[in-house]
């Protein structure tokens, strides 16, 4: 049987497309500079056609990703089709999609909050109620969260509340009687040429969450943002159920506490409101940016705890690029440093030496210290390590968790790729004896930084974002 394979989008040039390629490097160039922002992919369409598109080595095209929130517009998509196919009443109330829970829920704004408020983030509550929810003695978590009084009227106020997408993924699931990605394929991702690996994690129930946990690449995601662009509408087909789009991207609720400028702005159906435009947005700077008066769409992966700032940079680098036409040497210019790109070295490349054995673990809050002022935190479950003889490079590193060990090959220069981490060596920092080493867990947003003294045989481990799913190290890729 033979596998179909994704169709890709069409490719152009920036100044065929009206865009500013020196302005597309201006970008790159203030986010290298910028505390708290790294990307790991970038797409820039503009008038269908994607003009310029780069990969962070060791992240590639083909890797599917985790994009954390960005799962919520997609089953917000997925809801779309179950309204259209008369599976999900926008105006029916969440419990009646729940009638076992009936007579467990007796607070009258739970009984009366509609689906298009919890797609909406608007369920009457002023906080995240995941914990809370997730405390429910069935276990549980939609009994939970119908069992917490909002606040406030359903519709009238905002909160991001990840109970409120979690009802909308299994409704759907529960209407349509298969799971989101099963559901989504023939209506969404068949239409859109999408037939890569994809994956969504799932409760103790076999249920995508909804809420996270999907993993695809950029390209798909720039796929999406392009459907939203044009309506719903794909290469002349209406993919999207008609005025979805349009509805799906206003605002329903404001959002006026929001600390952040590009998130006070309102929020739709599972997504936000921009200074410019509309995105779909994952945590550590996941990024679909739909822009109509640009006619453009960017696609952005990164490990970015910085997410603001790194919009500011698109702000003031790459949509005043999107208006204006450039060069083609500029052109040129910038395909030949996209084709170059890698993730920086942190600390200056020089000869490292591996030392056999197995490495004790150093107290973690002493090793924390050592990257005081970088906003890395503790590494969990990081309790064994070993380096050996062994892989293609030579040497291999263990990492253990308890569980399935994480294998890793070792090199002394650049990046080193096995299976879904990558590797890079560098000398201790500081003068000391030892070596350091990033690991990128290259399905996920994160990496992991191991300090090795190689004299004391000891080890410390911290993360440099933290992940927001309790996985076992060897699960961290797509299920």
């Amino acid at each position: 049987m033979t596998t179909a394979q994704s169709v890709p989008l069409p490719r152009s040039t920036p100044s065929q497309k009206g865009v500013d390629a020196a302005g597309i490097s201006a970008f790159i160039d203030s986010v290298a500079e910028r505390s708290g922002v790294e990307l790991h992919s970038l797409m820039v369409l503009k008038s269908d056609s994607v003009v310029a598109e780069g990969w962070w080595a060791p992240y590639t095209a083909q890797r599917p990703g985790l994009v954390y929130s960005i799962s919520k517009t997609f089953t917000a998509t997925a809801l779309a089709f179950a309204v259209a196919e008369g599976l999900v009443d926008l105006d029916a109330t969440v419990l009646s999609y729940f009638p076992e829970l009936d007579a467990d829920v007796t607070d009258r704004r739970a009984r009366e909050m509609k689906i298009r408020h919890v797609a909406a983030m608007a369920s009457g509550h002023l906080e995240e109620t995941l914990g809370a929810a997730e405390l429910d003695e069935t276990g549980n978590i939609i009994r939970g969260f119908l069992r917490i009084p909002p606040d406030e009227e359903p519709g009238s106020v905002f909160a991001y509340n990840q109970p409120c997408t979690l009802a909308l993924s299994l409704i759907i699931q529960r209407t349509s009687g298969s799971g989101l990605l099963d559901y989504l394929r023939p209506r969404l991702f068949e239409p859109l040429g999408v037939h890569e690996p994809m994956g969504w994690l799932k409760d103790g129930e076999d249920r995508e969450i909804g809420y996270s946990g999907f993993f695809t690449t950029t390209e798909t995601l720039a796929k999406l943002g392009l459907l939203y662009l044009n309506g719903g509408v794909w290469q002349g087909r209406q993919v999207l159920p008609e005025g979805w789009a349009e509805l799906a991207s206003q605002v329903h609720v404001a959002t006026p506490d929001e600390e952040k400028p590009d998130s006070a702005r309102g929020y739709g159906f599972q997504l936000w409101r921009s200074r410019h435009g509309f995105r779909a947005d994952g945590a550590f700077g996941q990024f679909v940016l739909v822009l109509p008066e640009q006619d453009a769409v960017v696609a952005i992966t990164s490990q970015s705890p910085d997410t603001q700032s790194l919009l500011d940079a698109v702000w003031e680098h790459l949509v005043p690029a999107l208006q204006k036409s450039g060069t083609v040497d500029d052109d040129e210019a910038l395909a030949a440093r996209l084709a170059g790109l890698s993730l920086p070295l942190v600390t200056e490349r020089g000869e490292a030496t591996f030392a056999e054995g197995r490495f004790e673990p150093v107290d973690v809050a002493q090793v924390s210290s050592i990257y005081a002022g970088t906003g890395a935190s503790e590494a969990r479950d990081v309790t064994e390590l070993d380096i050996r003889p062994g892989g293609p490079t030579g040497w291999e590193l263990v990492i253990g968790d308890g569980g399935v060990d994480v294998i890793a090959s070792l090199a002394p220069a650049g990046w080193v790729t096995t299976g879904v981490v990558a590797t890079q060596t560098t000398p201790a920092r500081d003068g000391r004896e030892g070596l350091r080493i990033d690991i990128v867990f290259l399905e996920t947003p994160h990496g992991l930084v191991l300090e090795l003294d190689t004299v004391g045989m000891k080890y410390g481990a911290v993360w440099e974002t933290d992940p927001l799913h309790p996985l076992p190290l060897a699960e961290l890729r797509r299920p």
